[in-house]
């Protein structure tokens, strides 16, 4: 029998990092991971390959939802080996996972599969402001057995109370706890089996809020620019975003590019990058946030190190 746990949370949130840090938790036993993306390019795949152990990616949408569902079953009943004891699956950070409980409630569909919780990773600067216009972060927080409160370290005590507040309404049964750099306690597994002891099957009822409509956007970066201009252009439409992330060559070497929010990170990369994730920057943002027009009024600064910018 194999015990399934789902990593959820918002995006840029801190979901791979902590991924890191629990995969240490079940040391000798084997593990098989499922990735999902929202978008087409796998680059939290890439992010992860150094764990070395197996895994799938599902990419272009939600895992639980219609159109990439059958994607999931599938990856469950053929991905899965019989003699793994543990499947992780972090989910795209647009999901609405408030089905996943109901999904392994029918024993017959998966009946070498445990369901083990989730954990929602929450971003202890950033909550409040997705809290209050992704309907997909309210899910996220409603489908889960424990919050993680990540990057404390960068939230001011107001800013950690009100996140605090935020979930306790929200959710006043459930376990919060906090750390920052995704850093876990070694008892967290027991604590989620604890809980699905007294869970009750069902999924919780959702407040009916309309949701953000997400934006995404392609930006393609030639291998001239250089990494003080990378991080300039993105920095001029950085907050109009929720995340921006990808491979640049540069001309000091490979980058990879993450940013939430308006921290924007540019570091080193050594391994190996496919040729199609290369020098393409994937920009996701909600409606009423002009992204669009603050990315195209950025590169034409740069006219010769950014090229086509393609919307979805």
């Amino acid at each position: 029998m194999s015990r399934l746990y789902l990593i959820t949370g918002f995006l840029g949130s801190g979901k791979s990092t902590f991924l890191k840090n629990f995969i240490r938790l079940f040391p000798g036993e084997k593990m098989q991971l499922i990735i999902n993306e929202f978008g087409r390019e796998g680059i939290d795949g890439m992010l992860l390959e150094e764990l070395g152990i197996g895994m799938e990616e599902i990419t272009g949408g939600s895992v639980f939802c219609s159109c990439r569902l059958d994607q999931f079953e599938q990856a469950l009943t053929t991905f899965v080996e019989p003699d793994t004891d543990v499947v992780l699956v972090e989910a795209s950070g647009l999901s609405d996972p408030t089905g996943v409980r109901r999904l392994f409630a029918d024993q017959s569909r998966f009946p070498d599969i445990e369901y083990a919780g989730a954990v929602c990773l929450v971003d202890a600067v950033r909550f409040p402001k997705v809290y209050a216009k992704s309907r997909a972060c309210l899910r996220q927080v409603s489908a889960s057995d424990i919050a993680l409160i990540n990057k404390t370290d960068l939230a001011s005590p107001e800013q950690l109370e009100s996140t605090r507040e935020l979930i306790r309404g929200h959710r006043p049964d459930m376990p919060v706890l906090e750390t920052s750099f995704g850093q876990v306690d070694s008892s967290l597994p027991d604590l989620l089996c604890s809980l699905q002891k007294t869970a009750d099957g069902g999924d919780r009822e959702m407040p009916l809020i309309a949701d953000i409509t997400t934006m995404r956007l392609s930006v393609r970066v030639n291998p001239q620019i250089t990494v003080y201009q990378l991080r300039k252009f993105i920095e001029m439409f950085s907050e109009t975003t929720f995340r921006v992330k990808g491979f640049v060559q540069t001309k000091e070497g490979m980058m990879l590019v993450s940013c939430t929010g308006n921290v924007v990170s540019v570091s080193a990369w050594e391994r190996p990058v496919p040729v199609h994730l290369q020098g393409l920057l994937t920009v996701l943002s909600g409606s009423g946030m002009p992204v669009r027009k603050r990315v195209r009024e950025a590169a034409a600064w740069y006219p010769d190190e950014i090229g086509e910018i393609t919307l979805g």
